[in-house]
Formats: structure tokens, C-alpha cells, sequence
């Protein structure tokens, strides 16, 4: 998705969850800032030999556990969104790239960078975060307002559609979505406060609808094939 593509949806939700712009911006100056003086960021083009043609995205929901239970993933990249990444660590998953805003748990993610690399994401709501990514060897940081040199903008709004945009991205030709379930449910591996899966709150609610819509528009104008895990249980 090019920031023209990805602007009328950028302007509607800071117009509907009450965002700044100002403070994404800043945002992505003080992530390109710590990156360039830690040393320890990489191009796009870095990333693509990571990517295989299948790639796995694990959201956060409810029904992920039992997911992760079902499959052999090795056949793919994993990309862990966030707090997914706990939960594969426990599952015994190693991800090869997760995708943070940074409000996963900081243990586990500081466990998963020690062989994934993070793609770290830099908005108003985590200015406070950013310097974490100090920790981190290998770095490819995003933004959702346009883009600078070395903090890219690929689309997408929540870690888990915005790891898929991502795999679109860097040529992915086939992109399944593990745990990601749009009922109304958050899973309890999405916060590190929850001890259980609950019900949205309606700022996460918001938010999971406008990942199902640029999921929906992914499938339907990315290059790569879409689905859902169910849909590869059905068929196999």
C-alpha cells in the first residue's frame, strides 16, 4: 500500500479514535533518531530474504492457541504480531519477524529479538516506549504518517494487519492469518495485563474493525493470496 493509498484510511482513523497527527509525526522522527544513533536499524531490502513465498502472521485473538496446536508453520516465515509473541515462545515457535508497537510483553519480545528481527512501529500513543528499541540488534521501523528515509510506511493499522501488509510488501505470494478472530473477543495474549480472553472495549472494538477492513482491502488490490487459517484446515 503507497502512502497515497493509505492516507484516506490514516485521515479517517485519527478523525475516529481521535489521534494527532502531530504527535505521530514526532513519533517517527524520535524512532528514525534512536535508530540512527543506535546503529541498529536495516533497510526494507534487508528483510527480503527473509520472506519466503508462504508467510504465516499470528494475530493476538482468542482462537490463536488453539491454532498454533494444529499446524506445522516451518513450511513458511512467521511473523508474530506483538503480544502473538508470547504465545508462540510458550508453544515453542521461534518467529522469524515480529511486528510491535511495543505494548506487548517487553520480556518476550526482548527473547523473540535474539533471532527475529522487530519491526517497531512509532505512533503518538508510544513516544514513551520508543527508546526500548535500543535492545533490539536488528530493527526496521515504521510509521502510520508518511514515511521518512529509514522509517518505512507499508499500511495497516494493528500489529497483526499490518504484519500481513508487511508480507505484501516485501513479495510474499501467499499470506495466512493465524489467530486472528474479528467476534468482538480479545485474547488474553494481546495485553500483558489479561489473564483471560474478554470482551472489546469499544476503542479496541474501533480498532478491530478497521483491521478487518484493510485486511478485506489487501485481499482484494495486494498480489499475494489472503486467507484465513480456517480456510487451510478446510482444504487440507
Amino acid at each position: 500500500m503507497k502512502w497515497e493509498e493509505w492516507k484516506p484510511f490514516y485521515e479517517r482513523i485519527v478523525r475516529e479514535m481521535g489521534y494527532s497527527i502531530e504527535k505521530d509525526r514526532e513519533a517517527a522522527e524520535i524512532l528514525r533518531a534512536i535508530l540512527i544513533e543506535n546503529d541498529n536499524y536495516i533497510i526494507k531490502e534487508e528483510l527480503n530474504s527473509v520472506i519466503m513465498e508462504k508467510v504465516y502472521v499470528f494475530g493476538a485473538g482468542p482462537n490463536l492457541e488453539e491454532e498454533l496446536k494444529s499446524w506445522d508453520f516451518s513450511d513458511g516465515t512467521k511473523i508474530a504480531a506483538d503480544g502473538a509473541t508470547t504465545a508462540l515462545l510458550r508453544n515453542g515457535i521461534f518467529p522469524d519477524v515480529v511486528v510491535t508497537d511495543l505494548d506487548g510483553r517487553i520480556r518476550d519480545l526482548l527473547e523473540a529479538s535474539r533471532r527475529a528481527v522487530m519491526v517497531v512501529h512509532a505512533h503518538g500513543d508510544n513516544i514513551d516506549k520508543l527508546p526500548l528499541v535500543v535492545n533490539f540488534p536488528l530493527v526496521l521501523g515504521t510509521c502510520q504518517t508518511e514515511p521518512l528515509d529509514i522509517i518505512y510506511n507499508f499500511g495497516g493499522f494493528t500489529d497483526g494487519d499490518r504484519g500481513a501488509f508487511l508480507a505484501e510488501e516485501l513479495g510474499a505470494k501467499e499470506i495466512i492469518l493465524v489467530g486472528f478472530d474479528f467476534s468482538g473477543k480479545v485474547g488474553k495474549w494481546s495485553k500483558p495485563w489479561l489473564n483471560d480472553h474478554i470482551d472489546a472495549w469499544e476503542e479496541k472494538r474501533k480498532k478491530l474493525e478497521f483491521a478487518k477492513e484493510l485486511l478485506e482491502w489487501l485481499k482484494n488490490n495486494g498480489k499475494a493470496e489472503v486467507k484465513f487459517f480456517e480456510e487451510l484446515m478446510v482444504k487440507s
